[in-house]
Parts: structure tokens; sequence; C-alpha cells
């Protein structure tokens, strides 16, 4: 829950804005404004202060624990001009509190965390249990001195400025090791274990063996991602409790599904009680991994309970991005966090050259020429089958005559895939134009590189003739003229000469130029590889000078 807070009627204005976008996720807190931020710090994980930042500091600094302890704040100023992240910022979530709040007063979000004024991404903000130097090794990275990274296993880190070798380091590890003087130690969830036990085991039974086969097969009970059992187990109190004192979902599988499974020590005992010779292993290998700890029981007499721990590599990250035509303000919020967020950075050297200042310190950019299509997508795909984070690049949006398509062929289930949409250059040009799509339209490369003409060419005649609106990509270029010329024939055919053409070359970028013409008039010669040609249907006018396509709302033929 946000605490907000205020003490005149101008912070109050933006307190309320606030508080009516956010009606589940934030509290007001009225009063003394003493006793208000008093209240809010004990019953809140962060807080929005209208005051101004003396004031808060003030306020809080007698209630002050802990950065791990204490919530996040942000303050903005009455005028709403400003949203400042004043503690918490990592730890606390005040940093991206403060972008969020600054997204709805419209307010310029305040972050002086050194890390984040830098583009590095904070060692304690990775989502991973984090250990050791943090402090000195973060300082390192500031600073540009050697920090070595070793993973001891692969997980699909952020980008960080390291070094092959270095007197600081950071080490990816399930280990139950001590963090060296200036190591930090990172500890991915790869560790899976698999827990069968019999009616009534109690839970320290359940828990203490867990805890024993790990500590002797020297893992952290920090990487544990999850705990594993048979469908018949999913309510039995010992492995339930056991798996939230642990801080870990416990997962459940049907006992057909564990039989498959093939194990090293298969048993009688629990086909007969549940239907599977196997619980613990085959519930721990189910996703796939290496078996650490075969399956062992606990130490009771009877023992009532038994584990088996996997390892699960990291999946790697495939986020397939879309830039939009070329705009900054039009390159979405979400596809600037997958490339802040990527390790990896694949794409056409032109594209990456939009995006490299958004690029965090410690980014592998691997960029290729026109015509490496293939190439690039078989690159990003064995990228984030090594276990990292990549972002494959493409213009307008991926997923549209761009590189989602072959990437997505290529890859398979044994990595995750994130599709980030973007404006298209058929939206962008529309936006220009007026409204030409505000009925059923279609988009038509007119490229035969990779398509026959007889499909493209079947394809143009099939929405001349359903009366559908057409935005051609990719219209002529110097060695292929013939194309459009021969579409607009076969739409001339269907459509009258004076039917609405709009062209558009560079959608959004600055050298931008469009113009309206008609079927009749355009002359195909005036077109090229960065024009946007769209072609109206029979509805279609134009309107104070825009291309308007009626959606046909009752409404508007209606006498007025």
């Amino acid at each position: 829950m946000i605490g907000l807070i205020s003490a005149t009627a101008a912070g109050a204005v933006a307190r309320d804005r606030l508080a009516a976008a956010w009606p589940d996720r934030t509290r007001v807190y009225d009063g003394p404004v003493g006793d208000a931020v008093r209240r809010a710090f004990a019953e809140c994980e962060q807080l929005v202060c209208f005051l101004a930042t003396g004031a808060v500091v003030r306020l809080v600094a007698p209630l002050l624990d802990g950065k791990t302890a204490d919530p996040g704040v942000v303050c903005v100023d009455e005028g709403g001009r400003y949203a400042v992240s004043l503690l918490g910022g990592h730890a606390g979530g005040a940093n991206d509190l403060a972008r969020e709040v600054g997204a709805v007063l419209g307010a310029e979000p305040v972050v002086t965390t050194a890390t984040d004024a830098v583009g590095i991404a904070g060692l304690d903000t990775l989502g991973l249990p984090v250990e050791g130097a943090v402090a000195a090794v973060s300082r390192a990275l500031l600073d540009g001195e050697p920090v070595a990274l070793r993973a001891e296993v692969a997980w699909p880190l952020p980008p960080l400025p390291v070094a092959e070798d270095g007197p600081y380091a950071i080490r990816v590890t399930d280990r139950a090791v001590e963090p060296a003087e200036r190591e930090v130690l990172l500890r991915p969830p790869t560790l899976v274990v698999g827990v069968g036990a019999s009616k009534g085991a109690p839970a320290e039974e359940v828990l203490g063996l867990i805890e024993e086969t790990l500590r002797e097969a020297g893992l952290s009970p920090r990487s544990v991602a999850e705990l594993a059992t048979v469908d018949a187990k999913a309510e039995e109190p010992g492995i339930v409790e056991a798996a939230a004192r642990l801080g870990v979902p416990l997962v459940t599988y049907g006992a057909e599904e564990l039989a498959r499974v093939e194990v090293p020590n298969p048993s009688d005992a629990p086909l007969a009680a549940v239907g599977t010779p196997s619980v613990a292993e085959a519930a721990a290998l189910l996703g796939g991994g290496e078996l650490l700890v075969p399956k062992r029981k606990s130490s009771a007499r009877p023992a009532m309970a038994t584990c088996a721990v996997v390892r699960r590599p990291g999946r790697g990250r495939l986020a397939v991005v879309g830039l939009g035509p070329g705009a900054r303000d039009l390159l979405t919020p979400r596809a600037r966090a997958e490339l802040e967020r990527a390790s990896v950075l694949v794409g056409l050297d032109q594209y990456v050259d939009q995006i490299r200042d958004l690029l965090r310190p410690g980014t592998r950019i691997l960029e290729s020429g026109l015509g490496a299509e293939e190439e690039r997508a078989r690159t990003a795909v064995a990228e984030a089958r090594e276990g990292r984070a990549v972002a494959l690049i493409g213009s307008g949006d991926a997923g549209v005559y761009a590189m989602a398509s072959p990437a997505l062929a290529e890859a398979s289930d044994d990595i995750d895939v994130v599709g980030v949409p973007g404006v298209t250059a058929a939206l962008a040009a529309g936006a220009i134009l007026g409204a030409p799509l505000g009925h059923d339209h279609v988009s038509i490369s007119l490229s035969d590189l990779h398509t026959p003409w007889e499909v493209i060419e079947r394809r143009v005649r099939a929405a001349a003739e359903a009366d559908i609106v057409v935005t051609f990509y990719n219209p002529r270029s110097r060695g292929r003229d013939w194309q459009l010329p021969k579409a607009l024939a076969i739409l001339a055919g269907h459509r009258a000469p004076a039917t609405p053409v709009g062209v558009v070359r560079n959608a959004s970028r600055p050298d931008e130029s469009s113009r309206l013409t008609t079927l009749g008039a355009l002359d195909p010669a005036t077109v090229d590889m960065m024009t946007v040609v769209t072609v109206g249907n029979t509805a279609t006018r134009e309107i104070a000078g825009r291309m308007v396509t009626p959606r046909g709302y009752r409404w508007q033929e209606e006498p007025r």
C-alpha cells in the first residue's frame, strides 16, 4: 500500500489525482502531518508526500530503521513539477515509484541514486538475493574499476560493465559459500526440491530434511525456487508449512505425469499410496535439469518424509522488440525497458544506431547489415539458449515484416520469448494522413525477395475485389520498379481513378514528407523503399485535406 500525505490545498489536489489514478494501491492519510507520516511509515510499503523535501526529512528521520526495512519515500512539490525519490530508492522501490508518479502527474522524476544516474543496473535491483560487498562492488562499477563476473550457473542478467578478471567480483552461484571481501554473491533460483511425505508428517521433519540435505550438498537455501510434489499431497500440512517457511511456492503434479518420469530410485510404496513409483525425484525432475541429490529419507523413525534436489538451468530470455517508425517519442516505455534489461542486443546496424544511447553500459551489441535476417534470428536464439537476456530489435512492430517470425521459427520451448509491440509504419503513416484505416484494411509487401510475385499479385487482387483499404510496404526500389504499377493497375480495375491515395515517406522522422493524391494521378516513380503507400477503398474520401475512410456508423447517415 502507498500512503499519501499532504499539508495544503494545492498538495491535496495532486494527492487526490494520484489517489483517483491508483484507487487500489493508495491510502490517504489525513490529520496533522506529523501524525499522518508516522502512521503511514508504520503501515505502508511506500509513501508519497506532497511536501517540501526538507520537511519530509525532518519528519521521517526519527523513524528510520534501515534500508532493508524502511519504506520507499517520494516527495512531490505542491506545484506537481517534480517527484523526488528521497528514501529507499532501490530497496524501497522509490526510484520506480518516482517515475510512476511522474507519469501520472506530469511531473519530472528526480532520481539521484548513483547507478541509476549513469545507467548501471543496481546489484540490489536484479530481483535476486544478494550478499556481500554490495556497496564496494557497486562503487567499483561506477568508478570503472575491473569487476569480474563469475557465473557458476547461467542466468539472464541485465548488462553489467564487467571484465574477465579484477580485484572485485560478482559471483552468480547457488552454492552455500561465503562472499570474499570484495565480492558480491547473486543467488539465482535454480534449485527445485522434490518432496514426498506420509500423511501427517510434521513440518519440522519435512523442513529439517530439506535444510539438512541442502547443507550437506553445499547448496544455498536462498536459491530454492520451489518445492514440488504430487497432487495428492497438495494440502499436506507439513509440506505446505515447509514451503511457507522457506518462502517458496509449492508446485504439484498429477500422479500419471510423475509416473512417466524416469528416476534412479523408483519404489513400490509411493506407487501403492499415490499412483506413481516416485514422488520426490520425479517431481523435482519433471521440469528438466540435473539431479544433484537423489532421493533421501528423513532420519526420524519411521521416516515420514523424502526429498530430492535438482538444478534447473537458467532459461534464457529473448525479447523481440519493435522500435516504432523512428521517432524517439514513439518508442514505447516497454520497449525502452527491454533495451535496458538485455545484456545482448541483436539487430540491423541502422536500427542499432537509433537506440544505441539507450543501452546500459556493458551491453554486448551484435549488429549486421541488410540481408542478414536469418543470421540475426539464429544469433539471437543461440545467445538466449546460453542463458542470456537478449533483445532482438526491428523497426515498427517486430512482428510485421520484421524479425519476430524468423526468430520464433528458430526458437523452441527451451527459452522464454517476450514480444514487445511497436508502432508500425502503416499506423504512423495513417496518423499523418488522417484516418485512412478507419475501416477494414490490409498491409501487403510488394517485395518479391522472399515471396513469389504470383502470391503477392493474388493477395492484391483479393484485396481489390473485397474493397479493402491497402497499405503497400516496400513499394519500389531501384532494381524493382514494376511491381507498384502492376499492383495499382489491379486496384484500378475495381476503384475509380479519383480514389484517394496517401504517400508518406520517412514517417515520424525529421525528413518526413507526405502528400495526398489519387489512384489515377499517382506517379510510381516518386515512390521509394522509405515510402508507405495507402490506397483507399470506394468509401474513402479527402475531407479538409485529410484522408478519411468512414466506419459506416448509422448516426453518420442520419439527417442533421
